[in-house]
């Protein structure tokens, strides 16, 4: 079992486990339509949010297959939660995980989105020795597909109308990472 028990230092960000105060700061970018489109869940209201948050301030620990562990991608000067990233435990048995991040569209450009997924890439390779990682994002998400090739995530499937989200059929794209492409590139 691995739980976060202090938060992850980046160059600069804390990465550390959710809190119930996280929800304003959550909700500024859970609530806009331009982070939504791409996910699986429409544009959140403020009382959705502090679900997600109060559900996020469980995902602490990496037992089990499909655990998550969520952390809140905070600005160290201001303690501001300007994202999440996360990583999901696949399957303990074949050592697999995913990544996965949103972040605040007033932070993006600037190079943390890709910070905090690679520690969290680092963790899950370097800690818990996984095996394998992948990230999956909307075909239509270029900044998410061009942020996993940036971390040398390789693009393994294009899956074309490969669910209904919203009523519409949705293209997504698989990249990953072996644990030997880690330690080449690290």
């Amino acid at each position: 079992m691995f739980t976060v028990a202090a938060p992850i230092a980046t160059d600069r960000l804390l990465l550390r486990p959710f809190i119930l105060d996280d929800t304003d700061d959550v909700w500024a970018y859970q609530r806009k339509p331009d982070v939504a489109q791409h996910l699986l869940w429409e544009a959140r209201d403020r009382e959705q949010t502090g679900a997600a948050v109060e559900r996020m301030t469980r995902e602490n620990t990496l037992s089990e297959d499909g655990d998550c562990l969520s952390l809140a991608a905070v600005l160290p000067e201001t303690g501001q939660v300007i994202g999440q990233v996360e990583l999901v435990l696949l399957s303990r048995a074949n050592r697999q995980g995913e990544v996965g991040y949103i972040f605040n569209p007033d932070f993006q450009g600037k190079g943390l989105a890709t910070e905090a997924a690679r520690a969290v890439l680092c963790l899950g390779f370097d800690e818990l020795d996984l095996h394998r990682i992948i990230g999956r994002c909307s075909a239509h998400n270029l900044a998410s597909a061009k942020l996993m090739e940036r971390l040398g995530m390789r693009r393994e499937a294009h899956f074309v109308d490969s669910m209904i989200i919203r009523g519409t059929w949705r293209e997504e794209l698989v990249y990953a990472m072996l644990q030997r492409e880690w330690r080449a590139n690290s």
